[in-house]
């Protein structure tokens, strides 16, 4: 595992410093990247740790051009308004609507759209859009190097949380496959180490989606059942302990086959309910 704070040669332009908030959702920690010789720009600053944040400093000195944010989620992005005020590099990404989940302090002066590049001296950056985990994802494409910058599209380790309303599974799942129409040869995670067949890892996390739908298909019956009640038998291979969370992945898959016809929600004093329509 890499030491927190440690600056680490991935390839001949990137570089990646972990943050010190390792965690059952954040792994060793958050990663971030660091890309380029002189003109530089930073993936995913991670959280506002101030030893983290002076341990990005101390790798980019008066180098640092931009800060990409894959999203807003106050492990990824709270770093960059301080390193921007301290550098005044110019930040990157897509912001969302405030679900108390969000980072709010990331304010970039536009929203960069599908497709846009930044570049710099022997670099140059891709936006794909990837809505999903959350509806302003955005993955980050080093064309140079094949080298893609997942954020918590895709996780070394663990599956992703999909939490609604932002998050969305029939997005996720689409965006999962998005990636396989451009040159991606390795992925850089926001957790964990790099994925070295980005074809195997997506069409494995795509099957294992939609192996868990069919599961929650198959628990469903005509009596409609509560969330509480589905997650004991749809996550039986997960630990309890993690039963909240995946509740929230959960409710996203039954969003999904409401949208698709395939259940009827209904609500039990107060509760929402879900059966399967036959």
């Amino acid at each position: 595992m890499q030491p927190h704070g440690e600056v680490r040669s991935l390839s001949a332009g990137v570089r990646r410093i972990v943050a010190p908030n390792p965690g059952p959702m954040t792994g060793p920690g958050t990663n971030t990247y660091i890309v380029g010789e002189t003109d530089l720009v930073v993936v995913d600053p991670g959280p506002a740790e101030p030893s983290h944040i002076e341990a990005i400093l101390n790798c980019v000195g008066d180098r640092l051009k931009f800060i990409a944010c894959t999203h807003t989620h106050p492990d990824h992005s709270p770093a960059a308004a301080r390193l921007a005020e301290a550098t005044g590099a110019t930040l990157i990404g897509r912001v969302t609507a405030d679900d108390q989940h969000q980072d709010l302090t990331f304010q970039p002066a536009a929203q960069i759209e599908d497709d846009d590049c930044i570049a710099g001296e022997g670099w140059t950056l891709r936006a794909i859009r990837t809505p999903g985990h959350v509806d302003n994802h955005v993955c980050f494409l080093l064309e140079e190097e094949g080298m893609v910058f997942a954020g918590d599209h895709i996780m070394n380790g663990s599956t992703v949380v999909i939490v609604p309303p932002g998050g969305n599974m029939a997005d996720y799942i689409v965006s999962l496959r998005r990636l396989l129409d451009y040159d991606v040869k390795v992925v850089a995670p926001g957790h964990g180490e790099l994925i070295p067949d980005c074809r195997g890892e997506v069409e494995k996390l795509v099957r294992h989606r939609l192996m868990r739908e069919a599961k929650v298909a198959s628990a469903l019956g005509s009596a409609p059942q509560s969330l509480d009640g589905l997650v004991t038998t749809v996550y039986d291979d997960v630990d309890p302990a993690m039963h909240e969370w995946a509740k929230l992945s959960l409710l996203a898959h039954l969003i999904k086959l409401e949208g698709e016809g395939r259940t009827l929600k209904s609500t039990v004093e107060g509760v929402d309910h879900w059966a399967l329509i036959a």
